[in-house]
């Protein structure tokens, strides 16, 4: 376990659970967001500002409209919940030794990456625009990282040492984090659960006017949670093509994600099967990445300044090589 002083041991926090409660969910939050962009990263997510504008007038990948059950949801409130949370925690884990120092190499790679990245999240949300992004490398063997609602990111020292992730793969995985926030699950997450709780009550007192206890309200509270399990899947195989886009966009390979996901497989055995997860297997990913290919490897082209036939096969640390035949 990484420690980046005299302090305790590293925060070894869980990735925060946007498939239920907000509350819940921050309650069990173990993230600290770093400072903002550093102010030479910020002149450089500028800088690719003017090659994004050209590249995000391009089509990517598509994906289905946002949840309804985002109106049950005020996007200030989830944001506002999220920023008190990274301001509690943020003293936590300066006060354990967790935060990674400013002149950490692996922190400035991160910010790096993310300054390559962000410019192209406001056609995904406009709200973005506005979002005050902060990255943050936290010392744990956890193979994890997530994005925050409002732009606030943390990777584990586990997840970047334990996969040797290249540069590709992380702007994978970040990708994912940020489009989970782009396209608001966690807010779906809270809205989903309102219209639960309500659901439940109403068949609970049903069912007390007829005479049956509460049996109405157990089902409704079990047909509830399988329906925020179907919800949990969809929202990581949207969050696996939006990233790839925007990660595309960045000038990202959208072959890596191939790799990480492999990877994942070798380090996660033994995982649960994917219906009874809220993440699809790794299989699934892996296909569902080839099958977008198509879409995404014209933006990486575009942003490398060159053809898709031109481009050579994905070289990562651990593996075969990934060639595209369109």
């Amino acid at each position: 376990m990484k420690r980046f002083n005299s302090g305790a041991s590293a925060l070894a926090g869980s990735r925060p659970a946007w498939t239920g409660r907000l509350s819940a969910a921050l309650l069990g939050l173990a993230l600290v967001a770093a400072p903002l962009l550093p102010q030479a990263q910020q002149h450089q997510a500028q800088q690719h500002q003017a090659t994004a504008s050209d590249i995000d007038k391009v089509e990517g990948v598509k994906v289905g409209p946002k949840s309804r059950a985002l109106r049950f949801a005020s996007a200030e409130d989830v944001e506002r919940q999220a920023l008190q949370q990274y301001n509690q925690l943020r003293q936590q884990a300066q006060a354990q030794g967790a935060l990674a120092p400013e002149d950490y190499p692996p922190v400035q790679r991160l910010r790096r990456i993310a300054a390559q990245i962000i410019p192209h999240t406001q056609r995904w949300n406009e709200r973005a625009r506005n979002w005050r992004w902060e990255i943050n490398l936290i010392g744990s063997k956890q193979v994890n990282a997530f994005c925050m609602p409002g732009g606030k990111i943390a990777f584990y020292t586990g997840i970047i040492d334990q996969l040797k992730l290249t540069d590709d793969e992380i702007a994978t995985i970040m990708g994912h984090e940020i489009a989970h926030a782009l396209r608001e699950h966690g807010r779906e997450r809270e809205g989903k659960a309102r219209v639960a709780q309500v659901v439940t009550i109403g068949a609970s007192v049903l069912s007390s006017i007829l005479g049956y206890g509460n049996l109405g309200g157990q089902v409704a509270q079990q047909g509830a949670q399988l329906t925020l399990l179907k919800y949990g899947r969809d929202d990581e195989t949207e969050a696996d093509l939006v990233g790839m886009d925007i990660a595309a966009r960045a000038g990202y390979d959208p072959r890596a994600g191939i790799k990480l996901w492999e990877k994942m497989a070798a380090v996660a055995k033994g995982a649960p099967p994917q219906w009874l997860s809220t993440h699809p297997s790794h299989g699934k990913r892996i296909d569902e990445i080839r099958k977008h290919l198509p879409e995404t490897m014209p933006l990486f082209a575009l942003a490398k300044g060159t053809e898709v036939s031109n481009l050579p096969p994905y070289q990562s640390n651990w593996g075969a090589p990934v060639p595209y035949r369109p």
